[in-house]
């Protein structure tokens, strides 16, 4: 090759690079309104107001939802060492896992046997054939010799109940045929962990309308045909669980009714046998924080403290700063991608130790298999 067609050849690498378009870290960004993108307005409260270090929980706590977040013996050292200076007391880890997987995973945690509980998932192999359920009903049984006190995270956003392998598209926490397996809970004593819907504002349409628009666009549902709507779900969710008087639901993040918690509550009055954890939705009920205080105060035997949102101290200070001080107009950007202000919800003792402890120790209290009832006339 000549010297001039390796002048050449350099020549137009050195023009593509220049011409490349720079990623400019959000810091580094124009402030120019007019060429600001949504989702790079990152406001910084400007509000000479009390700002409170919340280092350690009130009460210590037991964390309802987390999940495999510590993969190595250092990891869930480590963990335990988080928890340790923040105060958290317990963490239950959803594995939404079956089989081997399961049994790895409750192997590398049961070093802390005080510390961790570990929840399995459902087996929905052949859930599409006929004879579904035998298989599924046995597999759950194992693991809870195997040591799973608890099932979870169920999930389902519309399409039919996907967070366990395989998927189960099409079935519904209603469907006949997850009796069964909800039946055997109830009689194993198991909690049921479920995810039912997303955040109203992914379910709207993405327009100037939609107050949560940064977050929703990430996880929209607008866009997706055929699917079970926000209300059709809570509807399945209703159902099901009136459906298992005995079984006991946890409908996590609220039921994802941040938006109406009346709806949620609606529930609660109807069903003993359900109850709701509050993670991942501190950024959704931190907005509007006197109702989602008369809230707490009036459902403070059904709620449970969790946070979904990974180990680490930072992490944890700050859900204990939205349920514990009275600050006001502040914002998590570490671990919100809402464009709204947060507020304290500044709860009073009685409640935060029931949210923090009270209200998960009723349902993690030592427990045996109870029988089925009979039909006995």
């Amino acid at each position: 090759m000549s010297r001039r067609m390796i002048q050449s050849i350099v020549a137009v690498l050195a023009l593509a690079v220049l011409s490349c378009p720079r990623v400019v870290p959000a810091a580094d960004k124009p402030s120019d309104p007019e060429s600001l993108l949504l989702k790079d307005f990152h406001p910084q409260s400007i509000y000479k107001t009390p700002e409170t270090k919340v280092s350690k929980a009130r009460f210590p706590a037991i964390d309802m939802h987390a999940h495999v977040y510590a993969k190595t013996p250092e990891q869930v050292a480590e963990w335990v060492r988080a928890m340790d200076e923040t105060g958290i007391q317990k963490s239950v880890v959803m594995t939404m896992a079956t089989g081997e997987k399961f049994d790895e995973i409750h192997a590398l945690y049961a070093k802390y046997p005080d510390r961790f509980e570990v929840w399995c998932g459902f087996d929905y192999s052949g859930y599409d054939k006929p004879g579904f359920g035998p298989a599924a009903v046995k597999e759950l049984e194992r693991c809870y010799k195997a040591g799973a006190r608890g099932v979870g995270e169920l999930g389902d956003k519309g399409k039919g109940l996907f967070y366990c392998k395989p998927q189960a598209w099409g079935m519904h926490l209603d469907d006949p045929r997850m009796d069964p397996l909800l039946e055997k809970c109830a009689e194993l004593k198991m909690p049921v962990n479920i995810h039912m819907a997303d955040p109203y504002w992914m379910y709207l349409p993405m327009d100037a309308g939609n107050d949560g628009l940064m977050n929703a666009y990430s996880w929209r549902l607008d866009n997706q045909p055929g699917i079970v709507g926000h209300e059709g779900l809570m509807e399945i969710l209703d159902r099901a669980v009136g459906r298992h008087p005995r079984t006991t639901f946890i409908a996590c993040h609220f039921a994802n009714c941040s938006y109406d918690l009346n709806r949620l509550a609606g529930m609660l009055d109807k069903h003993p046998n359900l109850y709701a954890d509050i993670s991942a939705r501190y950024a959704e009920t931190a907005a509007i924080p006197r109702f989602t205080g008369q809230f707490y105060a009036k459902y403070q035997d059904r709620l449970v403290y969790g946070t979904d949102m990974g180990r680490s101290p930072s992490m944890y200070r700050l859900t204990f700063r939205v349920l514990e001080s009275a600050d006001e107009h502040f914002y998590a950007w570490d671990y919100s991608s809402y464009h709204w202000p947060l507020y304290g919800l500044a709860l009073e003792g009685p409640i935060l130790e029931k949210v923090y402890r009270g209200n998960a120790l009723t349902l993690l209290q030592t427990r045996q298999p109870v029988p089925a009832p009979t039909n006995a006339q």
